[in-house]
């Protein structure tokens, strides 16, 4: 298992517009073998003293925490279909996304412990 995570800030009013936006490229993900896809929405997102969502992302007042995560058979395979979508460029014909991607956080990880799966 290999899962990729990603923390957005996202204009509170856009909630709709992201998530079709997300349902269409899971599909994309999917095609590359993507296992799983969770799109959450920020529901309990308390301000820390240091650090914290919000501050991590640089969001903006009015914007909300959309934490997502997906999860790939391996790293083999997740960097196989990130360099195929890329080529072929499905990726790129979902339209603008309904947030500043450049404020986005993305980092991938191997598991090290698992609840509720067969293997970590």
């Amino acid at each position: 298992m290999y899962v990729c995570g990603l923390v957005i800030p996202v204009p509170e009013d856009r909630i709709e517009a992201y998530r079709q936006w997300a349902q269409n490229g899971a599909q994309v993900f999917k095609d590359y073998g993507c296992l799983e896809i969770v799109e959450s929405w920020e529901d309990f997102v308390p301000d820390g003293k240091q650090t914290d969502f919000r501050k991590a992302v640089a969001a903006k007042p009015g914007e909300k925490i959309v934490f997502t995560w997906q999860v790939w058979p391996d790293k083999a395979s997740f960097e196989a279909a990130e360099a195929k979508m890329h080529e072929e460029g499905r990726l790129d014909t979902g339209g603008e996304p309904p947030f500043d991607p450049g404020r986005l956080i993305l980092g991938c990880f191997q598991p090290v412990f698992a609840m509720g799966r067969t293997e970590a």
